[in-house]
Order: structure tokens, then C-alpha cells, then sequence
């Protein structure tokens, strides 16, 4: 007995990746748009930086080819100027900025030289990051697909074709989503690198003999540098300072003669008033006979 035509289309599954991806569900869905965006910004990175990185390698081969011509460090600033898109260019254009200070031309050019690398290695890292985490994203995806099989079984009672392909079919997409986006980051990734890589050497071997010919015409050349005038040091004024005046000591109570009584200490007293002599009173000196002390006579008188 033949099956029924109209039952075996109903059990037909599409298993086209196309309506696979479309019909999803949510979470691998989500997981299938953010690997299809990451596989766009891949290429989109790729080519942006293969085409940076071509017209960078022009421009510095011939400005290379100009300043093997150049004799000194004007017509080498010259030549930076013309050529303003070479990463050789853009350090000889800060060399020129600290070309006074010949002793600090190697670190500056070091510094340069850093700069054009992180120039260079600009969206690499985005490169990198899609390349190791596109594939777990993916496989987030399959495992994802395959617990809802088993949860399509469980809730169904079958393991039909018809109740498992449509999840393992989502699990696989996931995964192929995710290798399609990784495996080109990767390529891309060290074929840009490399090409960085070989950039850079070439401009770090030009700088040397860039810093020599600088170094050697700033040495030649007279110092432009007028000296700052020093302020004449003003000659210190002794300051006048008020000693103390001495005080003179009081003077010591002689011994007998007590100060009368409302004397000033320091203060020093007036003369006694002569002494007047009063009637009768002998004013002169005294005579003989009254400064004798009364005694006995003498013998014999």
C-alpha cells in the first residue's frame, strides 16, 4: 500500500540554512545575527586596512627615494612636507620640532616611531578579538540548539525527524556562522600584521640616517637660543637696629649713711644746705688747747 501523497508533504522539512537561520528561535537567532555582523566588520576591517596599509607603503617608498637625494636637513623638512602621507614623513616632521636639542633627537624619534606603530596597528585588536571568540559564540549557539531538541522531544513524546532536525539544523548553523566569521579574522589578521611589521622596519632603518643628518646641521649651525637676562641681585642694606641703652645701676647704700626716707632709688639726692653758724658759736677751726684731751700733767710740773 502506497502512503498518502498529502501526509508525506505535510512531513516534509525544509532543511534549506537560509529558513534554518530565518525560522530560529530567540537566543540562537540573537546569536547568529552577532556572528553575521562580526563576519561583515571582518571584511569591512580587512580591506580598509590592506588598502591604508598600500597607499602608506607608496607614499614611504618614495619619500625614501627623495631624501636619499637630500643634503641637508631643510631639504629633508622640505621633502616631509610634500610627501605628508608617509609614516617616515610624519617623524621627520617631529624631529624637525626638537631639531635645537641634537642630545634628544633618539628619544624622540622613538617616540615617533611608537606612534606611527599605534597608527598602524589601528583596528587590529577588533581583528583579534573576532578571531579567538567567534567560534565559542558559535558554539554557544549549538549547544543552545541542541537543549532545545531535547526539550522539543520531551515536549512532543517523539524523536521524529520532523520534532529533531529543525533544532540540530539551528545547533549547526550556529557553528558555521561562527567558523565563517573566525577563520577569515585570523588570515586577515596576520597577513595585516606582517605587512604592519615590514612597514615599520622600514621606516625605523630610514630614521637613523634622518636623526644623523639633523643632529649633524644643528651642530653646525650657531645657537639661535638668546640667553634670558638674570636681574642684578640688589646688594643687601644693613638694617639699622635699636640696641637697648643701659641702664645705669642703682647706687649701693654705703654703709652707715642709710637714704633718708623718701629717697628715690637712681635718683640721686641734692647737696645738704650749708650749715649757718648761730651766736656765739665759734665758726673756725679750734684752737689748740680745746682739741688736747684733758689728762694728768706732765711730771715735774
Amino acid at each position: 500500500m502506497s502512503g498518502n501523497p498529502s501526509n508525506s508533504a505535510a512531513t516534509t522539512v525544509d532543511l534549506d540554512p537560509l529558513s534554518l537561520a530565518k525560522n530560529s528561535s530567540g537566543v540562537v537567532f540573537v546569536v547568529l545575527m552577532l556572528l553575521i555582523l562580526a563576519a561583515v566588520a571582518v571584511w569591512f576591517i580587512a580591506v580598509l586596512k590592506l588598502l591604508q596599509l598600500r597607499r602608506w607603503s607608496v607614499a614611504q617608498a618614495r619619500f625614501e627615494e627623495d631624501c636619499a637625494r637630500a643634503e641637508g636637513a631643510e631639504v629633508l623638512f622640505e621633502m616631509a612636507r610634500h610627501h605628508s602621507d608617509a609614516p617616515g614623513a610624519r617623524v621627520v616632521a617631529t624631529l624637525q620640532q626638537r631639531r635645537q636639542v641634537p642630545a634628544a633627537l633618539e628619544g624622540v624619534a622613538k617616540r615617533a616611531l611608537v606612534e606611527e606603530q599605534k597608527r598602524a596597528s589601528s583596528l587590529m585588536a577588533a581583528l583579534g578579538s573576532i578571531g579567538s571568540a567567534a567560534p565559542f559564540i558559535g558554539l554557544f549557539g549549538t549547544v543552545w540548539g541542541i537543549m532545545d531538541a531535547f526539550l522539543r522531544i520531551g515536549r512532543e513524546k517523539s524523536a521524529s525527524l520532523p520534532v529533531v532536525a529543525p533544532a540540530i539544523g539551528e545547533a549547526l548553523i550556529a557553528t558555521a556562522v561562527g567558523l565563517f566569521a573566525a577563520i577569515p579574522a585570523v588570515i586577515a589578521y596576520n597577513a595585516i600584521s606582517k605587512k604592519v611589521d615590514d612597514l615599520l622596519s622600514e621606516v625605523e632603518s630610514a630614521t637613523q640616517g634622518w636623526v644623523a643628518i639633523i643632529a649633524r646641521d644643528a651642530s653646525s649651525r650657531p645657537s639661535t637660543l638668546v640667553p634670558t637676562p638674570v636681574p642684578p641681585v640688589a646688594a643687601a642694606v644693613p638694617t639699622a637696629v635699636a640696641l637697648p641703652v643701659p641702664t645705669p645701676p642703682p647706687p649701693a647704700a654705703q654703709p652707715g649713711f642709710p637714704l633718708p626716707a623718701g629717697t628715690l632709688i637712681g635718683h640721686t639726692p641734692p647737696p645738704p644746705a650749708a650749715h649757718l653758724p648761730e651766736q656765739g658759736e665759734h665758726s673756725g677751726p679750734l684752737p689748740l688747747h680745746q682739741l688736747r684731751k684733758p689728762g694728768p700733767p706732765f711730771p715735774g710740773r
